[in-house]
């Protein structure tokens, strides 16, 4: 996509690119972002098209009006209530592979989160790789209220913030601040309203600053020592930084930190 375009996705979806950086709205304001299976599908497809696209290098991820994503759509859960088990299980296949293919976007993908992150909204935020929250901003796996449960979510949940702070939230179903979010390490800062576009900016910047390949390979790094076979893990992270150091990128952040200038990637010579 050329730099500084806005794209109306589908009428529940708006995704921008500035330079490197792709901003993916959810645009569902009247009933607070919350999900039905369209807006799940567009937003996997925006997912998928910035995969792909090597000159978007991060992704921020946010909600228009007063919050991120309170959900799921009441018309959606009636009509759902009315589904064939068959029916039901596509929806839950598709949200799952939503969430899957925000976590394994190969960009570092931000939330920017206000207002309510309930059920499946916080099921986004789980899956992002940092979240920026207002100071005002609710949470809630919330999904037992309703005599259901968050399976979709959970797995990203549970990476996230670990099997023995889930289990609670997922059980009582209840809501709680951005500051408690904070504490379990659902999102990664806290900060005024007004302040919430620009502590997103920084985080950005911070991520620029690094390089586009060590970037992605970073979150490859995290899920292969988290989830892998202990006996070879060792093995994997020493091939893995010796192709770093050898490889063009390497050569390039180190030649620039020990010339004391900006690497290319970061608008250096």
């Amino acid at each position: 996509m050329a730099p500084d375009q806005h794209v109306r996705l589908t009428p529940l979806l708006r995704r921008s690119v500035e330079g490197p950086v792709a901003t993916v709205t959810m645009v569902r304001p009247d009933v607070l972002n919350a999900f039905n299976e369209h807006l799940i599908a567009g937003l996997h497809d925006a997912f998928r098209l910035l995969a792909s696209d090597d000159g978007v290098r991060v992704v921020v991820l946010a909600g228009e009006g007063k919050s991120f994503s309170a959900g799921a759509d009441l018309d959606w859960m009636r009509r759902a209530a009315n589904f064939s088990e068959e029916e039901n299980l596509r929806d839950a296949a598709a949200a799952a592979a939503l969430w899957r293919t925000v976590a394994e976007c190969p960009r570092p993908v931000v939330a920017r989160v206000h207002g309510n992150a309930f059920g499946g909204g916080a099921g986004l935020v789980a899956a992002s790789d940092i979240a920026v929250a207002a100071e005002s901003a609710m949470f809630g796996f919330t999904e037992v209220r309703l005599g259901l449960l968050p399976a979709t979510v959970a797995p990203h949940a549970i990476e996230k913030i670990g099997p023995g702070r889930a289990l609670p939230l997922f059980l009582t179903g209840e809501r709680f601040d951005a500051q408690r979010a904070l504490a379990i390490g659902l999102v990664h800062q806290v900060v005024p309203p007004e302040q919430l576009d620009v502590a997103v900016g920084a985080i950005v910047d911070q991520l620029l600053a690094g390089g586009p390949n060590a970037l992605r390979a970073c979150k490859e790094l995290v899920r292969r020592v988290a989830f892998a076979d202990r006996a070879k893990i060792d093995e994997y992270t020493a091939a893995l930084i010796a192709s770093a150091r050898a490889g063009d990128e390497g050569r390039e952040g180190v030649g620039a930190f020990l010339e004391k200038r900006k690497p290319g990637w970061a608008g250096g010579p």
